[in-house]
């Protein structure tokens, strides 16, 4: 049998059920096939709240407030581009992609300001994470973002999540 991704989801803050951990690695999963990631991969996701995002962020970023995701990729990716299978770690054989967190509390918040779901808003800064590990980028309002965003798009409309 092939190896499958592993996707460890680490949950530091109450109320995240089973099911919501098995949403993350679906939407995780539909984003990889989507992008033509085919092999054996692996991506760290840490659901946590606004303190501790804060912390990662200024600690790692040296940015001094909180934020809804982070993504810290284990390659210096451009969109379409996969890093090369000899990355793959000899002792797992999977590829380590990088690493998620997100603030659980602006998934609330956020999901509240643009009138959708929490599920809805899970989704999407999950998508946009993954992409963020894959070398897609928006540093500005030009191609790249609209480029991130048709991708965003289309593999939540693969999943089947509308802005509700």
């Amino acid at each position: 049998m092939a190896k499958q991704h592993y996707l460890p989801v680490t949950v530091d803050v109450p109320g995240v059920s089973g099911a919501q951990r098995a949403f993350i690695r679906k939407v995780i999963r539909t984003a990889l096939r989507l992008e033509n990631v085919s092999f054996p991969c692996e991506i760290d996701v840490r659901l946590t709240n606004d303190a501790t995002i804060h912390e990662i962020n200024l600690d790692m970023r040296k940015v001094d407030c909180s934020t809804d995701v982070l993504s810290f990729p284990a390659f210096d990716l451009h969109p379409g581009e996969l890093p090369d299978l000899s990355d793959a770690d000899p002792g797992s054989g999977l590829v380590p992609l990088g690493d998620m967190v997100i603030s659980m509390e602006h998934v609330a918040a956020q999901a509240e300001e643009f009138g959708h779901s929490n599920k809805r808003e899970l989704a999407y800064l999950v998508v946009h994470s993954v992409l963020h590990l894959l070398g897609y980028d928006h540093l500005d309002e030009g191609p790249l973002k609209a480029q991130m965003r048709t991708r965003e798009e289309a593999i939540l409309a693969e999943l089947g999540i509308s802005r509700e």
